[in-house]
């Protein structure tokens, strides 16, 4: 009778191993599915867009057809001024309604509209926030094509995703910590803004930072509503409500065209936007980091 329990639970612990062996291996081949068309992709970009990288590059406009001198400079500004207005409409709008959401709503019908609009919103194409935005403000002739009008459309496709992952760092907080806030005399907002903010900032800025990376790479909404231009941006106030050139739009402008030195501007504008995100990344990193310790 021992003999024969042996036996099973041999083969038992066997058909474990088995199926142990056959998940882990599975696991490992959707990992390298995931991972390597994304390394290839890198490689591929790095490689063509790397043989453009010199100082004119940085400093100097795009290029007349045909010609090999000149840079993305005007781009580089116009993305980080377009990324900059949506991330400061963005940012707070998202934030707030998120801690209204976890912390004041008690989950009540608003909190569920809300929540609702946020995930319909961040599956619609950007292509409809750029025509909504362009009807919105340029149709109407409230404002022109322009960094604001591109950084508004910009902030519309950033806002869901800031808003939701907020809401749920919020929330996974631990009760305690409330508690022990509001335990010592702390209002309800002063144990907000003290102790569940900084003990979800990690997750926030994580979420941030996605939504800057989505919007730093977006085309569509720019083109209806940034446009593009050959030339530098002017100064404030008048360089924002002007036609801004973008990485993004370049790449799409460049692409396309049968002169060489423009497809290899394509190609290093995207090698330098791949970057701009990659430092967007790991400066929020470093910054939570220095933050929770």
């Amino acid at each position: 009778m021992e003999d024969q329990e042996l036996s099973i639970t041999k083969k038992l612990i066997t058909t474990r191993s088995l199926f142990d062996v056959f998940w882990t291996a599975t696991a490992f081949l959707c990992m390298l599915c995931t991972v390597v068309p994304l390394f290839a992709v890198l490689f591929f970009v790095g490689y063509s867009g790397v043989r453009r990288i010199d100082y004119p590059l940085f400093t100097q406009l795009s290029p007349p057809p045909g010609y090999s001198e000149g840079g993305i400079a005007h781009a580089i500004l116009g993305t980080l001024l377009t990324v900059g207005i949506g991330s400061l409409i963005a940012i707070p709008i998202g934030i707030f309604a998120a801690i209204y959401l976890a912390e004041f709503s008690g989950n009540n019908k608003i909190a569920y509209w809300v929540r609702f609009t946020a995930s319909v919103l961040s599956g619609v194409p950007s292509i409809l926030i750029g025509v909504f935005i362009y009807g919105l403000l340029i149709a109407t002739k409230i404002i022109g094509f322009s960094a604001i009008a591109g950084g508004t459309a910009l902030s519309v496709l950033m806002l869901p995703t800031i808003t939701k992952t907020t809401d749920e760092a919020l929330q996974i907080v631990p009760q305690d910590l409330r508690w022990a806030a509001l335990g010592i005399g702390a209002y309800n907002y002063q144990a907000v803004l003290g102790v569940i903010l900084p003990a979800a900032a990690p997750t926030i800025v994580t979420g941030i930072t996605l939504a800057i990376a989505r919007a730093a790479g977006e085309t569509a909404p720019l083109l209806f509503t940034a446009l593009y231009s050959n030339f530098w941006a002017s100064n404030p106030p008048e360089g924002l409500i002007e036609p801004i050139a973008t990485l993004s739009v370049l790449i799409y402008n460049f692409s396309v065209v049968p002169f060489e030195p423009q497809k290899q501007l394509a190609w290093s504008a995207s090698l330098i936007l791949v970057f701009l995100v990659l430092i967007t990344s790991i400066a929020s990193r470093l910054a939570t980091r220095e933050k929770t310790h």
